[in-house]
């Protein structure tokens, strides 16, 4: 019920913002996966964390045979060897736990490293959406890959294209269309929807219109 709740809010909310102005959307995962810095920095993350990873391995180990060891000598161990012993062992057990929550926990070392290098990238992109916006009129932005339910999403609204031109990387080497790239579907520019959402009888029709291939690049204005 909630969901459903919140699926018809969304869904007014759209209608409501497209009646004042002029929207559009991105899918931001899609113009992180086509930077070569997003790529490289994921790769620094992955060895970054393995190698954080095999260093609490380690010490899980150490503590393995601080264990093993104890196992093998309990009977020639005094009462109070064995206190110290087992008391060894529950602070090594507590430092890797620690360790570990500091490296990998919330806000942790890892937090921090992938916000120093994702950060700039994701700037980079907001700029990019920004300029987009103020080009082609655009008020609102929405993000097909964020938190926001997009229950249908038709391409005649997609920016995403002109932020990768706006990045140096709208080429055809570099992209490979996305299920509802920018230039799915080619709408006559003087008939694009400045504000409203079409009904979805309308929407169909022009769908099955569109069926061949377009021989325009966009179809944003």
């Amino acid at each position: 019920m909630k969901k459903f709740l919140f699926i018809f809010l969304a869904g007014f909310l759209l209608t409501t913002v497209s009646q004042a102005q002029k929207f559009g959307y991105i899918d931001s995962n899609f113009i992180l996966s086509k930077m070569p810095a997003y790529a490289k920095a994921q790769v620094e993350l992955d060895k970054q964390s393995a190698a954080w990873q095999k260093e609490i391995e380690g010490m899980h180990q150490a503590v393995d045979k601080m264990k093993e060891d104890y196992k093998a000598e309990e009977v020639l161990l005094t009462e109070e060897m064995k206190k110290k012993r087992l008391a060894e062992i529950t602070r090594k057990e507590n430092e890797v736990r620690e360790y570990q929550r500091k490296v990998f926990g919330f806000e942790g070392m890892m937090f921090k490293r992938r916000q120093d290098l994702i950060r700039p990238i994701q700037d980079e992109v907001f700029t990019a959406v920004e300029k987009v916006a103020k080009a082609k009129g655009l008020q609102t932005v929405f993000d097909k890959s964020g938190d926001l339910i997009m229950i249908y999403t038709n391409p005649v609204h997609d920016y995403t294209e002109y932020v990768l031109e706006e990045l140096g990387l709208a080429t055809d080497k570099q992209n490979v269309p996305g299920k509802q790239p920018a230039d799915a579907l080619v709408e006559d520019p003087d008939s694009l929807p400045e504000t409203g959402i079409q009904n979805e009888e309308s929407q169909t029709q022009q769908q099955e219109k569109k069926k061949t291939p377009p021989t325009k690049k966009k179809s944003n204005n």
